[in-house]
């Protein structure tokens, strides 16, 4: 998509933020819930995460479409993970996302992606302690 989208005069699309930058892809400023004008990029996806962070409920089924906070950017995706299945399975998705939520946060600033909150964080983490 963003090949096509950067060969294509005057076209407009929506392709995923690293690789839009990766491509070099000019960005167009949304507005937010707040009526403000901003920018996809870490800072501003971070900002949504932070916004939706303060009302994500105990199962984590929230959206950071149109977050709260003047500097949110308002197209933000979230992953949700379902933690029913056979219990070898299950071990190893709680393997893989406590180190999603710990080591893992490392990777994601190098690669472009924002990382999860802590205020999230925390709280997944004591999720999946709570998980069988």
């Amino acid at each position: 998509m963003a090949r096509i989208v950067q060969q294509t005069p005057n076209s407009i699309g929506y392709v995923e933020l690293v690789y839009a930058s990766q491509s070099g892809l000019p960005a167009g400023k949304v507005q937010n819930a707040a009526g403000k004008f901003v920018t996809a990029d870490q800072q501003s996806i971070l900002a949504a995460a932070d916004g939706a962070a303060k009302n994500t409920p105990a199962d984590f089924r929230c959206s950071l479409t149109n977050a709260p906070g003047e500097a949110s950017y308002p197209i933000a995706s979230w992953i949700v993970i379902a933690t029913t299945s056979a219990a070898p399975k299950q071990q190893a998705v709680k393997g893989l996302l406590r180190w999603m939520l710990t080591d893992g946060q490392t990777y994601l600033a190098p690669a472009g992606f924002a990382p999860v909150p802590q205020e999230v964080v925390d709280k997944e983490l004591r999720a999946l302690d709570n998980l069988p």
